[in-house]
């Protein structure tokens, strides 16, 4: 996709390009209400501001869409799809899965949703690292660390569809 492309789609189809990046009517919304781009590095700095911060309604929601760390998405939408690739890199050994499932439950019985990390990129002690790490973070904290990591996974999503590596 090129951003002239973009900025010619209909409302519609330009709405089905950004919702597997992250499902957040607000956001999807203000991307398309600020269309024309001029470059994909307006589009990203405008996706970026649009989602800083999501509210706690938008993050529970939009994790409807996310399974759990260490688990295959299930189906054929492109946010499974997406998910797949991006958790690809995993190595699970029969104790790593352990831990993850593990650190997962408690995780969800702490926080009541589902643990949430960029994964790609990050080797899989990483991720349980940051998953044990993240289990000591009061609620409040913990928000802000699921925000931040659901606005790296939705730049880095609407990134890759124009075959660019968001800044980090």
């Amino acid at each position: 996709m090129d951003i002239s492309r973009f900025n010619a789609l209909d409302p519609n189809d330009a709405a089905a390009l950004l919702r597997p990046c992250v499902d957040i009517d607000r956001w999807v919304e203000t991307i398309l209400g600020t269309r024309p781009f001029a470059s994909v590095d307006e589009l990203l700095a405008c996706a970026q501001a649009a989602a800083a911060p999501f509210t706690e309604a938008e993050i529970d929601a939009a994790l409807a869409h996310h399974p759990r760390i260490g688990e295959r998405a299930a189906g054929s939408s492109a946010e499974a799809a997406l998910s797949r690739s991006e958790q690809s890199g995993l190595n699970l050994d029969e104790q790593l899965t352990a831990a993850l499932v593990s650190g997962n439950r408690a995780y969800e019985e702490r926080f009541s949703r589902v643990f949430l990390i960029r994964a790609s990129g990050r080797s899989s002690a990483e991720i349980l690292a940051e998953l044990r790490r993240r289990l000591d973070n009061d609620p409040e904290v913990e928000l802000a660390e699921v925000g931040e990591q659901l606005r790296a996974i939705a730049l880095l999503r609407l990134a890759a569809a124009f075959d660019r590596a968001p800044a980090r």
